[in-house]
């Protein structure tokens, strides 16, 4: 009856019931804030007092956090940045931090790279890409770069090449035109920073990663921006001339090109080979500009004193018949003659690599690293090499005319050495399809006359 008579007692008394009722947080914290008495200095005191302290919190804890990320230790945090990582502390930068050079001064960058970022810790989680690339959108900014150098620079730091630095600026190139390997050797590109070798990358072996071919400016880029310029193109303006491409990209295209395959024909095989041979003709038409052979409608001149103070052509090339004579500075020196003629200087595309192979190599490689003359390698060099074969695909002019030279060349071919020299432009039988031999420039073979045999064949 107790019981009854109590809850009795609180239907009949509304006021009661309310002030029984239960109250929630919400409203709690909200009854407080309205007693309030906002005219009194002490609490207005308390107030500034309390949002001082909160937003030191807030944003202290902000900056400890963005100041965290920022770190190149955050970087290194997750193993699919190895690569960059190990290169990066191997680099001349490695006094400088990761965001300095990837992210462009100010907050409001700052904020809106790291909103972007996210998708990285997306791909972590769900699963890391078989190699990581610096998109199209990520580009390094001139303003990283100008941030510690100046653009009133026309010698570099070598005091060999001649840039106008404050030229190509105010007209628009970007730094990473000349400069894309400065830090990480161009790995992406070179294709030696993909899923399977990232537990191959310490101190060590990124020390032997980082060549100074891939992290200096390399010609072939400079030629190629020229040779566009010469015909009226700007190609810099177009982000994905700067930087390479995306590797799922890539793999998209050859499924494409794989699914349309059935239907290709012995035509379209042609026109691969024509293709090839366009590519070759065009480059040996850059190297004749080069060396001063080519010089109709040139804006941008490529003559190696153009951009050079200390390298130019040598006094020897310059020699009446050097053309014709020098073949045994070629096998004497061709350590010497690549560091000129060699076609990954002359093109801006960088060739594929293999890690492991590349480390093998450079532990296999002997202290002195000193050249031992090799006729085989001259041979092979000469005809891969476009810059040689821009000559030695055309007929010397010492051969004289076709009818007199077959009845006469024999004299100059008596000694080893003297066919040697020979076998550098011309195979001496017939070339098998599907060798690994190296193709001569020139289809002439020996044995197409020659049919019975030489008289120095040694007989079985």
């Amino acid at each position: 009856m107790a019981i009854w008579g109590k809850k009795k007692n609180k239907d009949i008394d509304p006021e009661l019931r309310e002030d029984r009722k239960k109250v929630g947080l919400v409203r709690r914290l909200w009854r407080k804030f309205r007693s309030i008495d906002w005219k009194d200095p002490v609490t207005r005191w308390k107030l500034l007092f309390v949002s001082l302290v909160g937003s030191i919190v807030i944003f202290g804890g902000g900056y400890g956090v963005l100041s965290f990320t920022n770190s190149p230790t955050f970087c290194a945090s997750c193993h699919e940045m190895a690569p960059e990582f190990t290169t990066y502390t191997a680099s001349a930068h490695n006094q400088i931090s990761c965001v300095q050079c990837h992210i462009k001064p100010g907050f409001v960058n700052m904020i809106t790279h790291k909103v972007i970022s996210l998708k990285e810790v997306y791909y972590h989680v769900t699963g890391i890409p078989k190699q990581i690339v610096q998109t199209e959108h990520e580009a390094v900014s001139n303003e990283n770069c100008l941030q510690c150098h100046s653009k009133n620079r026309l010698v570099t730091a070598s005091g060999d090449l001649k840039v106008n630095h404050k030229g190509h600026i105010e007209e628009g190139v970007p730094c990473i035109s000349c400069h894309a390997g400065v830090v990480h050797a161009k790995i992406v590109a070179r294709g030696i920073n993909t899923e399977e070798v990232r537990g191959e990358y310490t101190e060590e072996s990124a020390q032997k990663v980082m060549e100074k071919k891939y992290m200096a400016p390399n010609m072939g880029t400079c030629i190629d921006c020229h040779d566009k310029v010469n015909n009226g193109e700007k190609p810099w303006k177009d982000v994905a001339y700067l930087v390479p491409p995306n590797p799922e990209h890539v793999e998209e295209q050859i499924d494409e090109k794989a699914s349309t395959a059935s239907t290709e024909t012995k035509a379209e095989g042609e026109n691969t080979e024509a293709v090839v041979a366009e590519h070759d003709k065009k480059t040996q038409d850059i190297i004749l500009q080069a060396i001063g052979k080519q010089q109709k409608d040139v804006k941008l001149s490529m003559a190696c004193e153009t951009c050079h103070k200390k390298v130019k052509v040598p006094k020897s090339h310059k020699v009446e018949g050097w053309n014709g004579q020098h073949g045994d500075t070629a096998v004497q020196e061709l350590d010497k003659c690549v560091d000129c003629h060699e076609d990954s200087k002359w093109i801006k595309d960088t060739a594929k690599e293999d890690l492991m192979t590349l480390l093998k190599m450079k532990d296999a490689k002997k202290a002195t690293g000193k050249y031992e003359p090799n006729m085989t390698l001259v041979k092979d060099e000469s005809r891969i090499n476009n810059f040689c074969s821009a000559c030695h695909s055309n007929r010397p002019a010492g051969h004289v005319e076709s009818d007199q030279w077959l009845t006469a060349h024999s004299d100059k071919g008596k000694t080893a050495d003297q066919k040697a020299e020979c076998y550098v432009c011309h195979d001496r039988d017939k070339p098998k399809e599907g060798t690994t031999v190296i193709k001569a420039p020139t289809d002439v073979y020996c044995q197409y006359c020659h049919r019975t045999g030489f008289k120095d064949d040694v007989k079985k």
